[in-house]
């Protein structure tokens, strides 16, 4: 893509403003604050052109499915007070390179990866948010506990002291549309209000981050505080040109 022309600037900043319209007003109709949904813009495979204007944007929370990404641009926009999130799937030998430049991991599936990165975490001087990930619809091509392990999950959890077990992230499955996300959305909040009551003092499930560009409105209706939006923010705009 032209990274120096200004046409796909301006459907960069229209496409931000619409989307934080559709927050606004999913908010305003579950009785919500806009303040209180984090929106993580999911770069994908742009260059990190792109990425440094959602900075300039005001989206200081951007996000990447592959670590390999997530190094490449966290490098290139070391100038910038960038808060990066990694919302895919983590291997554990790809956790070392990884944790110094994350402040969030949406996608923590599973007793190993939550090991890896608390050992790794006790070198560091702050400590790394994590989300335990829930696999409620049960397809096979998703990562995640399923929802029956999640107490177990929790305990394994509460062992790992050197990092933050905030809350718990999901994905709508891909079919049944709108209404199967609400769904799904749905319970695991309810899954995140019974398992809260199992937790440790250090362990205080607060986030949820669920919802995406096509879905985010119901999941801020069922309770979402992180939304990770990719597409919407990029409609219009060639990243592979």
């Amino acid at each position: 893509m032209n990274t120096g022309g200004e046409v796909w600037r301006r459907r960069l900043r229209e496409n931000v403003q619409r989307v934080r319209e559709r927050i606004a007003q999913a908010t305003a109709r579950c009785g919500r604050s806009p303040e209180e949904i984090t929106l993580v813009a999911v770069t994908k495979y742009g260059p990190a052109e792109v990425a440094r204007a959602l900075v300039a944007e005001g989206l200081a929370d951007l996000g990447e499915s592959r670590p390999q990404e997530l190094w490449r641009k966290a490098e290139a926009l070391a100038d910038l007070p960038v808060r990066w999130h990694l919302v895919g799937h983590l291997q554990t030998n790809k956790v070392r390179r990884t944790l110094p430049l994350v402040q969030w991991i949406h996608s923590v599936d599973r007793p190993r990866l939550l090991a890896a990165i608390d050992a790794e975490a006790a070198s560091l001087p702050r400590r790394v948010a994590v989300l335990l990930e829930v696999n409620l619809s049960g397809e096979a091509t998703k990562h995640g506990w399923p929802p029956e392990a999640m107490e177990e999950a929790i305990q394994f959890a509460a062992g790992c002291r050197h990092l933050e077990v905030r809350g718990l992230m999901t994905m709508a499955p891909l079919a049944g549309g709108l209404a199967a996300a609400r769904r799904t959305f749905a319970a695991l909040r309810a899954l995140r209000d019974r398992l809260q009551s199992l937790c440790p003092p250090w362990i205080v499930l607060t986030v949820l981050s669920m919802g995406m560009s096509h879905d985010l409105e119901v999941a801020i209706e069922e309770g979402a505080t992180l939304v990770r939006v990719g597409s919407a923010l990029f409609e219009g705009i060639d990243l592979e040109a």
